[in-house]
């Protein structure tokens, strides 16, 4: 079997799928993107449907393959982390609709098992939160059905694609079923979500040959498996102690490397497993904001904008936010404050408040809770890191990247590539069916598009950021 090929990377996200066809000489030869339309409804719920996803696959799969008009030799997946369904693993049809990561129904359960909050975080390095995969497993065994299995989106689109039952350390990691320190599932945690039970996939190295796939023509090898934001991680070449990335997309993630031992944060930021490689673990520190492109098309669904490519040209409008304030937790705040309940906060509105203040007040919403992070990754690790790399749609608007570098008072650096996790996976996938290749070279190089130093002093910087904590409260 050729391994010095092209790889196809698909990125499996929330609001969409990409796919890229990756030369290791070339770079990309193809590219392919799908919509994703997830339903948001009454009480927080946030759900689409699995044929959707699985047709995203396809349709982005097989328009990268189009484009580049020649074969490639393996494929990798990256997936969305926290969603789930369950389904019957004879037929592969699913048997509920996907709850997706951003979904709090399950807060109910998270407030029914508080007593056990401590015990999960030091089994699983997750806080108790409906954002994780086992709170709305749980709920959905206890509400939907017993039938089939339940588990991580993932593991239903590999059988669809392989017939393999697995998923990758990673995604198992963003469950709150994996025992952090040895990666293997933790039947303590089983046990409290009432999940003892389950049918589970195996969990593999990113790096495995799960099987094979006919979706896009001949036996293709499906050789890489990670979730989405630690293959941005790898992409962007953030493997050092300390060194962090930030992705902007329908929510903002921040990840910090932390070794080969796993760090449980002080500070309410996540420890998990960054990929297991070459049968070697990595960990993580893990940081969410669950709303940032998401609170964009808000705005945009308001008529305040026309979408994530105006955020430059209405808010370069007026000189700064007009003492507007905006808690963009239109789904509930995460790290560091774990506030299921929280709900989106303007303040400061006047009848001279203007679009431009508005989305200038969400820029500085966003940069605000990614900056405090930062921070919290610098008290866990004994120091910040020296620059913050960023990818993702957002990265496109210069007001919002500037304000990051204002807020956090240090330098973000642009990746000149916009799809950092499809090609995070295609390192993996390229990983998988070469075992003479080491991790280094599996990496692409990392280009910088452009880098935002801070304007703002320090002084200045610190006032706005208190401002916003005192309106989070």
């Amino acid at each position: 079997m050729r391994n010095d090929g092209p790889v196809l990377a698909v990125d499996q996200g929330t609001s969409g799928t990409k796919a890229l066809v990756v030369c290791p000489e070339r770079g990309v030869i193809g590219s392919g993107a799908a919509a994703v339309r997830p339903r948001h409804l009454p009480g927080g719920r946030v759900e689409v449907a699995p044929a959707e996803l699985y047709a995203s696959v396809l349709e982005a799969g097989r328009q990268a393959l189009a484009e580049a008009a020649e074969p490639v030799v393996a494929m990798g997946l990256a997936n969305q982390g926290e969603t789930v369904l369950a389904w019957d693993p004879v037929t592969g049809e699913p048997l509920t609709e996907a709850i997706v990561w951003q979904d709090r129904r399950a807060s109910g359960i998270c407030g029914e098992l508080a007593p056990y909050a401590d015990d999960l975080t030091a089994w699983t390095g997750l806080p108790l939160d409906p954002y994780f995969a086992a709170p709305k497993m749980a709920w959905i065994r206890r509400r939907l059905t017993r039938s089939g299995v339940v588990t991580t989106s993932d593991a239903w689109l590999v059988h669809r694609l392989t017939g393999a039952f697995v998923t990758d350390t990673a995604t198992a990691g963003r469950t709150q079923l994996l025992d952090l320190d040895r990666a293997v599932w933790s039947p303590d945690a089983l046990d409290v979500f009432g999940l003892g039970g389950e049918r589970l996939p195996e969990v593999v190295d990113s790096d495995t040959c799960v099987g094979t796939t006919k979706a896009f023509g001949g036996e293709l090898p499906l050789t890489g498996l990670l979730v989405d934001q630690q293959a941005a991680l790898l992409a962007q070449g953030a493997t050092g102690f300390g060194e962090a990335k930030c992705t902007y997309g329908t929510g903002a993630f921040l990840l910090a490397s932390s070794g080969t031992r796993p760090v449980r944060s002080t500070t309410g930021l996540v420890g998990c497993v960054a990929w297991r490689l070459r049968g070697r673990t990595s960990y993580c520190l893990d940081g969410q904001v669950y709303t940032a492109a998401s609170a964009v098309r808000w705005l945009t669904d308001l008529g305040v904008l026309a979408g994530a490519h105006d955020l430059d040209r209405i808010g370069t409008t007026v000189p700064d936010s007009g003492g507007v304030t905006f808690v963009p937790a239109l789904a509930g705040l995460a790290a560091p404050w774990w506030r299921a309940d929280a709900r989106g906060t303007l303040t400061g509105l006047g009848l001279d408040t203007t679009p431009g203040h508005l989305v200038r007040a969400l820029c500085e919403g966003v940069a605000a809770q990614v900056a405090e992070l930062v921070d919290a990754v610098g008290t866990d690790l004994g120091a910040r890191p020296g620059a913050l790399r960023v990818d993702g749609g957002l990265t496109r608007s210069a007001l919002l990247m500037q304000a990051q570098a204002d807020l956090l008072q240090l330098p973000v650096e642009v990746a000149d590539v916009p799809d950092a996790t499809a090609r995070g996976v295609a390192a993996v996938a390229r990983l998988g069916i070469d075992r003479g290749l080491s991790v280094a070279d599996a990496v692409p190089g990392r280009g910088v598009s452009a880098v935002y130093e801070p304007r703002m002093g320090a002084a200045e910087a610190e006032e706005r950021r208190e401002g916003f904590r005192q309106v989070v409260g």
